[in-house]
């Protein structure tokens, strides 16, 4: 559930979601009515690499991951400068034995108190298995 007047931290794997149709495009399209988004910049990165990736599949041509990755350098999310989130971040990936990257997203949602919403199984699982992120991230 995703609580209302928090500031949504969004990741990658739902930011994808807006520009590529997928199972949850639609929950991912409604974050972008009625929410402050925001996110460590890292995320525009990887969802790009995401597009690249359906790109080298086949999925997409490589006009249309252009298309789509410019469609998301548009999207209202204000960025978080993951500098300051970094030492923290990797404190949190050693103890969970987790990726930065992803505890970039953990690190800004403590900090703005705010809550993430994420499309990643893996890392929601093993986000909210831990009590201090259990109540601060969603899987959309």
């Amino acid at each position: 559930m995703i609580p209302s007047g928090k500031t949504i931290i969004v990741d990658a794997s739902v930011a994808v979601k807006w520009v590529c149709e997928e199972v949850g495009s639609d929950r991912a399209a409604a974050l972008l009515h009625g929410y402050s988004l925001a996110a460590p910049v890292v995320w525009l990165i990887e969802a790009a690499n995401a597009i690249w990736r359906r790109a080298r599949r086949g999925e997409l041509t490589p006009a249309e991951a252009h298309e789509r990755v410019a469609a998301l350098s548009t999207a209202p999310i204000r960025a978080v400068d993951p500098a300051e989130l970094v030492p923290d971040a990797v404190t949190i990936a050693c103890d969970l034995g987790h990726p930065v990257y992803d505890c970039l997203y953990l690190v800004a949602a403590m900090r703005q108190n705010g809550h993430i919403v994420t499309a990643d199984r893996r890392f929601h699982a093993v986000a909210a298995a831990r009590a201090v992120f259990a109540g601060i991230i969603s899987l959309l």
